[in-house]
């Protein structure tokens, strides 16, 4: 689906990057996978929707932007997602905080 100019891959992605996975009011973000370069709701659509497994981006990496912001469609650096306390800096749309506990899915600690 394409949200804000972004391709965004899953299972029923809607307008706002929610996935049958993460569907809650929200969960608003989509990432930037590391090993395809392709935009995904979660880890499980990922899986879903190729045949490698995920790769996760390094420290060294953190300026790249890999975090969409589904409210407004703004990108976001991996190091201002980190640091944003679960709000858009754009809009100010909330995400989920819950996403933390995936982030060593994503992201290097």
């Amino acid at each position: 689906m394409l949200i804000h100019q972004v391709e965004v891959f899953g299972t029923q992605v809607d307008g706002q990057t929610r996935c049958s996975h993460y569907h809650s009011a929200v969960d608003i973000i989509a990432i930037k996978f590391k090993c395809c370069g392709q935009w995904f709701p979660c880890f499980k659509c990922h899986a879903e929707y190729t045949n490698h497994p995920s790769q996760v981006w390094s420290k060294a990496e953190n300026n790249t932007t890999a975090v969409l912001c589904g409210g407004c469609g703004h990108q976001l650096s991996i190091e201002e997602y980190l640091k944003c306390a679960s709000v858009c800096p754009k809009c100010n749309s909330a995400f989920n905080p819950q996403c933390a506990l995936h982030y060593h899915l994503y992201f290097e600690s």
